[in-house]
């Protein structure tokens, strides 16, 4: 399989250096219920404010919920139907919007989603699986076919499985799959006291 660790200027954990965003997963290995319930446990503990949890997911295992992984794959863009057919496990990250202790508008509901996501990226990357986030789906339809409230947010679908060779997607994603990972210079993006001092 291609390992893409990333080229860090500092050594970071191994785990965060190894995750990375492959698009070509094996369609014939499916997620165990306990490890992807690992998945969820990592995301269970994401920190958010007020200890809210303002996140939701919605999961959909092609093995135990045919329908369900089905009504997930029907969001997507067209161009992720091409790869994501292959994952065994789709995933629709929500935010609420409100907090659930007061009900009043919950601004961090956003950036906590965020961080229960990564955590279960990193989790997944721990037990040797791999998770590919995507913002092309559509959110409208989501609601249609989840049933979802009108106080939340539908932020991301994450296709969720076990890394395959890159043989198994078309040709133009390929190049992609293959191609080194890159990020722009540190100093682009994290600032020194003050905006647009980088970091040294």
């Amino acid at each position: 399989m291609q390992q893409k660790s990333a080229t860090t200027r500092v050594k970071i954990h191994d785990i965060i250096q190894a995750r990375w965003s492959p698009r070509a997963f094996d369609a014939d290995k499916p997620v165990s219920h306990d490890d992807l319930l690992a998945l969820l446990e990592a995301a269970h503990w994401a920190p958010s404010c007020f200890n809210d949890q303002p996140w939701r997911f919605v999961v959909c295992d092609k093995v135990t919920d045919e329908t369900g992984w089905q009504h997930a794959f029907s969001i997507l863009a067209e161009k992720n139907r091409r790869w994501a057919k292959n994952a065994p496990v789709l995933i629709l990250a929500v935010a609420m919007e409100n907090f659930n202790h007061n009900g009043q508008p919950n601004r961090w509901a956003m950036y906590d989603t965020g961080a229960a996501s990564v955590s279960l990226c990193l989790q997944a990357t721990a037990m040797g699986m791999c998770v590919h986030q995507m913002g092309g789906f559509d959110a409208e339809k989501a609601r249609e076919v989840f049933n979802l409230p009108g106080d939340c947010r539908p932020m991301a679908m994450m296709a969720v499985g076990y890394q395959a060779d890159a043989d198994v997607l078309d040709d133009d994603f390929k190049e992609t799959e293959l191609a080194a990972r890159s990020r722009a210079a540190l100093n682009e993006r994290f600032y020194a006291g003050q905006w647009g001092r980088g970091v040294e």
